[in-house]
């Protein structure tokens, strides 16, 4: 049997890194996500209900294509946009509320 089936090299008994040949990227996104394992995009979309501000940081780093580096990141950052774009709706229209 070939060892890169088991992903152990027998001589030294360490781990080896098993990449795909036919996808090169398989192998580049195995370390866990920045902000305690669940990336920046979730971790700011929970911290958004305390300081919305993170909501708008998240947006930004949505727009600036920031989930090129790992796409894993792009739905959290998806997500803070969306709650930043209905967290500015609520907050034009409590605004105009109140002035008229």
């Amino acid at each position: 049997m070939d060892q890169r089936t088991y992903g152990l090299d027998n001589k030294k008994g360490e781990y080896v890194l098993i990449r795909d040949e036919e996808c090169p990227q398989m192998g580049l996104f195995d370390q866990p996500l920045p902000c305690f394992g669940c990336g920046i995009g979730w971790f700011s979309l929970l911290l958004g209900f305390v300081c919305p501000l993170t909501w708008y940081y998240a947006t930004i780093l949505y727009f600036g294509n920031y989930y090129h580096k790992d796409p894993r990141e792009r739905s959290g950052l998806a997500a803070c946009a969306i709650a930043a774009l209905i967290f500015t709706l609520v907050v034009v229209i409590i605004t105009a509320i109140i002035l008229l």
